[in-house]
């Protein structure tokens, strides 16, 4: 299943964001009355392949208001309450090594104290992808000022892998991409016009997220 929308505002505060959801659901999900989530992402920071950690929790806070609002176990609580599965240290570093890490009875017993139903795992950066302009500053007698045109790209590309704690086992996947040219005219004073495709493509995950583990397949 695919999803795809593009946002584009051209107002005088944001530059131009094209955003592109993508949907694979493997089994049935719901969240009953007292179940929780987690959002995680490799803890073995820092490291250039890391997603960034304001991005984790920046969809964790976005799952945890507004409509249909669900119960987020923050990333530090989670990390204390299973000490030392997810250290630096002893955290699996790839998506792939964590239905191992969940057989362990004893950190079973500690998810299911904290209710935790599915472990989303995030995946993914944002970085510029290229850049081009000039601009020149100068300090006169008559004063200082700014002249040019600057523009960059920026490209944010995650995706969540969502597991059911109770066996271990997949149950989809969510990927998030946003693109966006950011721009910065200067005549005396820089304006920077700032494609926020970061937040876009948080705000994208965690609606999808929402949708998606509070709808099982036949809805």
């Amino acid at each position: 299943m695919k999803f795809i929308f593009t946002l584009c505002i051209t107002s005088f505060l944001f530059g131009c964001v094209n955003s592109t959801i993508q949907q694979v659901r493997e089994r049935e999900t719901g969240i009953q009355m007292g179940d929780s989530v987690v959002v995680i992402g490799r803890s073995n920071r820092p490291s250039h392949e890391e997603t960034e950690i304001n991005f984790v929790a920046c969809v964790a806070k976005d799952l945890a208001k507004g409509a249909n609002a669900l119960n987020v176990v923050s990333e530090q609580t989670f990390k204390d309450q299973t000490f030392p599965w997810f250290e630096p240290r002893t955290a699996p570093i790839k998506v792939n090594e964590l239905p191992k890490l969940l057989e362990h009875r004893l950190l079973a017993d500690r998810l299911s104290e904290l209710g935790i139903k599915y472990l989303i795992w995030l995946d993914g950066k944002t970085q510029r992808t290229s850049s081009s302009g000039s601009l020149a500053c100068s300090v006169s007698p008559g004063g200082a000022g700014c002249f040019g045109f600057l523009t960059w790209e920026n490209d944010a590309s995650y995706e969540a892998t969502i597991w059911d704690t109770d066996d271990g086992k997949t149950v989809g996947r969510i990927s998030s991409d946003a693109d966006g040219t950011s721009y910065m005219p200067a005549i005396v004073v820089p304006i920077p016009i700032i494609a926020r495709v970061q937040n876009n493509a948080c705000n994208s995950m965690a609606k999808q997220l929402k949708g998606f583990l509070l709808n099982n397949a036949s809805s």
